[in-house]
């Protein structure tokens, strides 16, 4: 593998292949063994916990805090880390060892190979809290037994001082210009997240990790290499990648058989099956929660970009969509099916009521009826949002719920959400974004596509001030947060909504149990009735279980890991 530079670039590939949603990586015709890899663990981690995505049949667990050792999302998710950490680990002693690369390549290599392994341990650290960390050259074949970090401080430095270093390895450009290589803003986005988490985990270095964090943010804030997209509405369409707005991102392009099951992997597929309304062919891993659809003011365009709703009769006129009322305006699909199902507030998938939303971020690019094989899909893990709202957030921790800076940023991000950066560019973004919903609609003998779907604003509209907002949300709900963490903890749920970051980034900034306390409370609607839009929660929130338990197979197979307290 180090033979040549060439080698060792294509051995770093091996590494990136497993940050894919999983497929045939192999090559042998079927799905590798952590197949759900990208989908299910992602989401029902990173999403299902906050209740504002929600899951029928024997997902619908991951909704009402039922999960536990034997999940078998859980195992999915834990095995296809390791494996991506286990080849990050024989990589880079392989690169450490190497004679033949070029210096400043294998310094860029390095830099890459620790970004995929931070990736992947800060994902099962924000699943299961403590977990076991192989280093460089470990393996679970070589260290078949290993315990737990002793401490939350030892496991996140480890991960910390991946990211310091590959800071100084990597440059803000790809290297090559190939984007889909982790770079300089790669890892100070997720440096500054990694020192979010120690503030959070440890206490007693709080204010410190903070601003270190802060010092990170504030680095690829100042870079320019990195804003806000002018439309939140196109993000997730295939007219443009990689744009300025993406730090970090899976795209998954729609193939050379676009209509074809010829060279099929679940990468290209899956995705739009999950997330799609099962009465046009989804299977019903994901539906939005009328809570969340009801948690948009007036002209937040974040709401229909997000989700497609069910045509409910009598619906409360200010939750009826312009262009997503039982229809979605992209793919041009009624979702008002022959049993009615989507005439309620609630969709009945075999017997199970679920909420009548479905996902627009992830079901816009082809229909789900098992004609169009190849539906790209942009798979965001970290935007400049992301940054953005993690360095407001530093700021209030650091200088007090006043921040002047820290509410400037959540009114930007509004501006956005409420259409002010689209003013002025309809014609470049109809442009970039139009072209592939006309190709869409030829190929579904559909009408032809002469306007983007949901449309662009023409002209400024005034956005409520945040801080003045949510003063009067907190008052309303009866939020226990101060103001400026119900702002963020609001502002993500309407900007994240099914990026895998939302249930994150609740836990660790400490709203999600003010979250569902007060957007789920307990015992409100009923669960058997079509017409409530209410969530029926049951359970009693407990926070000591959104550190997931450690699965049973590697309990079984590593006698020095342990389980975490709420599950023994």
């Amino acid at each position: 593998m180090f033979l040549t530079d060439a080698d060792a670039k294509a051995g770093l590939i091996g590494c990136y292949d497993l940050m894919l949603p999983c497929g045939d990586i192999d090559g042998d015709g079927n799905s590798d063994a952590d197949g759900d890899w990208g989908i299910k663990p992602n989401l029902f981690i990173g999403c299902h916990p906050t209740m504002d995505t929600q899951a029928t049949g024997w997902d619908k667990d991951w909704n009402t805090q039922n999960w536990n050792a034997g999940s078998a999302e859980l195992l999915t998710g834990w095995t296809h880390a390791y494996k991506a950490i286990t080849t990050c680990n024989d990589f880079l002693a392989g690169l450490e060892a190497a004679e033949n690369i070029t210096p400043a390549l294998k310094v860029s290599l390095d830099g890459q190979g620790r970004c995929i392994r931070a990736f992947f341990y800060m994902w099962l650290a924000k699943a299961f809290g403590r977990v076991p960390m192989l280093e460089t050259g470990e393996t679970y074949s070589n260290t078949p037994a290993k315990a737990r970090a002793k401490d939350y401080a030892e496991m996140w430095d480890f991960i910390i001082e991946d990211l310091k270093v590959a800071v100084d390895e990597l440059e803000w450009e790809p290297l090559n210009g190939e984007y889909g290589r982790c770079t300089k803003g790669f890892a100070l986005s997720y440096l500054g997240e990694a020192y979010m988490w120690k503030a959070y985990r440890v206490p007693e270095v709080a204010a410190e990790n903070y601003q270190l964090a802060a010092n990170a943010l504030l680095e690829v804030i100042n870079s320019g290499k990195y804003e806000l997209n002018p439309s939140f509405t196109t993000l997730w369409d295939p007219g443009a990648v990689w744009t300025k707005e993406s730090i970090w991102e899976e795209v998954l392009d729609e193939g050379s058989q676009w209509n074809s099951w010829n060279n099929l992997t679940d990468a290209h597929t899956w995705h739009t099956y999950f997330t799609a309304c099962p009465a046009v062919g989804g299977w019903g891993t994901l539906y939005l929660s009328w809570e969340w659809w009801s948690s948009y003011e007036p002209g937040d365009k974040r709401r229909d970009a997000s989700g497609v709703i069910g045509a409910v009769p009598n619906m409360t006129p200010e939750w009826k969509s312009a262009t997503n009322y039982g229809y979605n305006p992209y793919l041009q699909q009624s979702i008002v099916v022959a049993d009615l199902s989507t005439s309620h507030y609630k969709f009945s998938q075999s017997g199970e009521l679920a909420p009548a939303i479905w996902s627009l971020k992830t079901w816009r690019t082809c229909r789900a009826d098992w004609t169009a094989m190849w539906g790209p899909q942009q798979i965001y893990y970290k935007r400049y949002a992301n940054v953005l709202f993690d360095y407001a957030e530093c700021l209030f921790h650091l200088n007090g719920e006043n921040d002047a800076t820290a509410w400037g940023i959540i009114n930007d991000i509004r501006d956005r959400a409420f259409g002010n950066l689209e003013v002025g560019k309809k014609s470049i973004l109809t442009a970039a974004y139009l072209p592939y919903y006309q190709q869409i609609a030829a190929y579904y003998n559909a009408p032809e596509l002469t306007e983007y779907p949901l449309p662009f604003n023409e002209t400024t509209v005034t956005v409520p001030d945040a801080k003045t907002y949510y003063t009067q949300v907190k008052t309303d709900k009866g939020f226990t947060s101060p103001v400026w963490l119900v702002a963020l903890g609001m502002e993500r749920r309407k900007e994240f909504n099914t990026e895998w970051c939302l249930a994150p980034d609740l836990i660790r900034s400490g709203f999600i149990e003010d979250h569902i306390a007060r957007n789920y409370p307990k015992g409100v609607g009923s669960q058997g009735d079509k017409d409530s839009w209410n969530t029926y929660r049951t359970f009693d929130f407990n926070l000591a279980k959104m550190d997931m338990p450690i699965p049973t197979e590697e309990l079984l197979k590593n006698p020095l890991c342990d389980q975490n307290d709420a599950y023994k």
